[in-house]
Order: C-alpha cells, then sequence, then structure tokens
C-alpha cells in the first residue's frame, strides 16, 4: 500500500506552521522534516506518528492518548519504534498539531 497525494497533501497542510517544512517519501509512507530533522512520519495507510523517543515527551504522547508503533521481527517478537501515533483531536486542528510537532521537535534537539 502506498499513501495517496491527498493522504500525503493532508499531513502537508496539518503542520504548514512548521518552519522549513519539507517531506521525503519512504517506504510506502512519507518523512516529515523540519530544517533537516525528522519530525514526524505518515505510514502507508495514511496515519500520522510524531518522533518520540523515551523520555518526557514520549510520556506526553502517552497520555494523550498516542499509541507507540510496534513492528514484527521475524523471530515474532515485538519491536518498539520512536513514533507515536497523533491523537485524534490533533488531526482536525493544524494549530495544535503544529504545537505538538514543536514539541516533538524541542525534544529531539
Amino acid at each position: 500500500m502506498s499513501l495517496s497525494q491527498a493522504d500525503m497533501a493532508f499531513a502537508r497542510e496539518l503542520f504548514g506552521n512548521i518552519p522549513d517544512l519539507t517531506t521525503r517519501r519512504m517506504f510506502g509512507g512519507m518523512g516529515l522534516y523540519s530544517g533537516g530533522t525528522i519530525f514526524g512520519v505518515q505510514l502507508s495507510d495514511g496515519r500520522i506518528m510524531l518522533k518520540a523517543v523515551k523520555g518526557p515527551f514520549a510520556d506526553r504522547m502517552s497520555d494523550l492518548g498516542g499509541e507507540e508503533w510496534t513492528t514484527m521481527r521475524k523471530d515474532g517478537t515485538p519491536s518498539a519504534m520512536p513514533y507515536w501515533t497523533l491523537p485524534d483531536a490533533y488531526l482536525d486542528d493544524p494549530e495544535q498539531a503544529s504545537a505538538l510537532a514543536f514539541e516533538a521537535l524541542a525534544a529531539l534537539r
């Protein structure tokens, strides 16, 4: 499955307040960058995720109802990735989504 042009346009519009916003297609999805720093991804199924390594911002994403991205290894064990789903309430509000993305970027620097 691959992202549609409409899905990609939605993510770009949602994070339109992020300075130096760029995107790059990857693995059927898309990376979201600010000034060359990846702060999020949009998976091939359209889900938007923000990068949050272990710590206060990851805890905040969990508290907001975000779910950590997990994949299955070849041996069947789960592997957690440092990305959390953008909570549904933020999908309808570019201002709030961008504010949360700014928090993600601050935690990455």
